[in-house]
């Protein structure tokens, strides 16, 4: 379901002179990645549409074709990110050198094909199922029906490992057939980092990459490391190879691989590889077509800028003078050994110059803010299109650096205990005259094009007064402009929209989305399981209850017992030793079925009913415990009240 955004925008004077500023400062003659990005086109399917059985349509392509038809850059974007974006449209399969293919444009990020003596090796398997199987049978179709043979995940975000069912199955992995690689860490991050804060993190992501935004140059032109991403829950196949240490190697259907750990780069758990007999070097989400996010908009812990940097010049220390080309997950190929390096150590120095200038003003007793306002890259750097803020930005990284050493809190007593939106919104109101008058000094800011003010002042009018509708909609006017001027995709996004919100809610009806899956939560091992339950227990009523206790035996009494207690709100667990007696009540499952419970897709009274699920003693603690579990609504405002 899309929600409108109007057709015929209204770009302002000051909109429409702050793109042309852009257009001027930038080498919009420079157009060899228009060449790189078609380079090895097999073949382009631009038209695409990826269906499951059901009839649900996971991917689409066609929205995107205003994109592809040559148009001039139209007011409403910003001419760099629409730059950006037409490099990013083309759907189809490549050729990146001699047995190594990827398939563009079928989802948010990369899938690559690297074919051995037998089979064929896959890499990130995409988000979903239905986009996975797709980009298989696209590169099967001209390169043969070779069997997979083993699947790299190159880090622990759904967007590489979530389509794994698409290309294999499970029980060829069981068997031995198919081994699943991934790096030291990716199994706990990939099941801590999108379950427990899942929800939220879905929530926002859905505004990040403009999910319900009509496609086209008033609405979605990007989501800044791809189109969009296709929509269905993701998948997850626990590794049966974990890589452990920089330098070690694999042989895989006779393809020789060189791991590099990059850990908390882009994530917790992420590495690069070489392939030596191909002279080729893959990176990743390392390096990329964009500045990255140092802090994800959607919600993330906050990576590591001096660590980022540190392994970009390790990996160019390591394999740069012996690759001809470079490939990552979420754009074209690097290629030219000069070319490549300089690429790997200017995103180095980018990474590298936010933290130590964000660290240098911050000792000098600046605040996030205020650091944020004054850092602007170096004028190379800047020049670079692949340094350009399309994902991430100089100002919400810099934000990032500030937080990741400092918090939240700059010191400043005023921001030590400040009221919630909603009150705040209503005494800053009020203090200055009320709704109308507030709406109407604001329109002459708006006049003038202060429209980061106009939108930061007229929150608290729409929090305090969430009905007053003329700050709604000279808000949502705000975040129109702000987002037709914007180079950041995800800024974009989130302007258009918190527009939408503003003038209409949120749409009724809306499919709930998570990354959060019930295939996700069954790789979980069980002690992950029950601190995840932990974040459902509903915490004040359950400090109204008696203590009471459940044991758990998962998968027989040899996986081992655990008792769980409920107590002061808290859902506490432990394992039980092999001389304690069992309590008065005793929960026997195997972990699949755990998990199905614990995330709310059955009762248990269906699995004791069913017996996959046995009680033994009382039944009224295990009861009482999975009675305590709520679940949370999705579609919450974010813009609004």
């Amino acid at each position: 379901m899309m929600v409108g955004v109007d057709e015929r925008p209204r770009v302002s004077a000051p909109t429409r002179a702050a793109n042309e500023a852009t257009a001027r400062a930038l080498p919009f003659g420079d157009e060899a990645d228009f060449a790189d990005a078609r380079r090895g086109l097999i073949e382009e399917v631009p038209d695409l549409v990826i269906r499951d059985p059901s009839g649900f349509t996971s991917w689409d392509s066609r929205p995107y074709g205003f994109l592809r038809d040559g148009a001039a850059t139209p007011e409403t974007v910003n001419p760099s990110l629409w730059r950006y974006a037409r490099l990013m449209a083309t759907t189809g399969l490549f050729e990146v050198t001699k047995g190594i293919y990827q398939v563009r444009g079928m989802d948010i990020s990369i899938i690559t094909f690297i074919e051995g003596g037998t089979g064929v090796i896959v890499v990130d398997p995409l988000v979903t199922v239905g986009a996975a199987r797709a980009a298989l049978a696209l590169y099967r179709r001209h390169r043969g029906d070779r069997p997979v043979v083993a699947v790299i995940h190159s880090h622990s975000h759904a967007d590489h490992y979530g389509g794994v069912v698409g290309v294999v199955d499970p029980a060829d992995v069981a068997a031995g057939r198919v081994a699943i690689i991934a790096p030291e860490g990716f199994l706990e991050h990939a099941v801590t980092e999108n379950v427990f804060a899942g929800t939220a993190m879905s929530r926002r992501a859905i505004n990040m990459y403009g999910a319900l935004l009509p496609k086209g140059p008033a609405g979605q032109v990007s989501a800044g490391q791809g189109l969009t991403n296709s929509l269905g829950p993701p998948t997850l196949i626990p590794p049966t190879r974990t890589i452990r240490a920089t330098g070690e190697r694999a042989e895989l259907d006779g393809v020789r691989l060189v791991f590099q750990l990059v850990p908390d780069t882009e994530a917790p758990a992420e590495m690069n590889m070489y392939l030596p007999d191909r002279r080729a070097l893959f990176v990743a989400e390392t390096a990329n077509a964009t500045m990255h996010q140092l802090y994800t908009l959607r919600g993330a812990q906050v990576r590591d800028a001096r660590a980022w940097a540190r392994y970009l010049r390790e990996t160019a220390t390591m394999f740069a003078a012996d690759s001809d080309v470079l490939f990552s997950t979420h754009s074209w190929p690097r290629w030219g050994t000069d070319a490549l390096t300089e690429y790997l150590t200017d995103q180095a120095d980018v990474y590298q110059y936010l933290h130590d200038q964000t660290l240098r003003l911050a000792n000098a007793g600046y605040t996030m803010l205020e650091c944020a306002e004054m850092i602007e890259l170096p004028p190379r750097l800047a020049a670079k299109w692949y340094n350009r803020g399309y994902y991430g930005s100089v100002s919400h990284n810099v934000k990032a650096v500030w937080q990741r050493y400092l918090g939240w809190f700059d010191g400043n007593p005023a921001n030590l205990h400040p009221l919630p939106p909603e009150p705040a919104g209503r005494h800053y109101t009020e203090m200055m005259g009320g709704p109308d008058a507030v709406v109407a000094k604001a329109q002459q800011y708006f006049d003038r094009g202060d429209y980061r003010w106009v939108l930061q002042v007229l929150n608290h009018v729409v929090f305090g007064h969430p009905g007053h509708h003329p700050a709604r909609e000279l808000a949502a006017r705000a975040c129109d402009q702000l987002a037709y001027q914007t180079e950041n995709a995800p800024w974009r996004n989130f302007y258009l929209a918190g527009a939408t919100e503003l003038r209409g809610g949120i749409p009724p009806g809306l499919p709930a989305t998570s990354t959060a899956s019930a295939d996700t939560a069954r790789a979980m091992p069980v002690d992950t399981l029950l601190d995840y339950a932990g974040t459902r227990l509903d915490g004040p009523r359950a400090s109204e209850e008696d203590p009471f206790t459940v044991d758990l035996e998962v998968d027989g009494v040899a996986a081992g017992r655990r008792r769980l207690e409920v107590r002061n709100g808290v859902l506490r667990h432990r394992a039980l030793g092999d001389q304690e007696p069992a309590g008065g009540s005793v929960l026997r499952l195997a972990r699949p079925d755990l998990a199905t419970l614990l995330s709310g897709e059955a009762a248990l009274a269906d699995l004791c009913g069913d017996g996959r699920a046995v009680v033994q003693g009382d039944s009224g603690p295990p009861e009482r415990l999975f009675g305590l579990l709520v679940g949370s609504s999705f579609w919450w405002a974010i813009a609004t009240p």
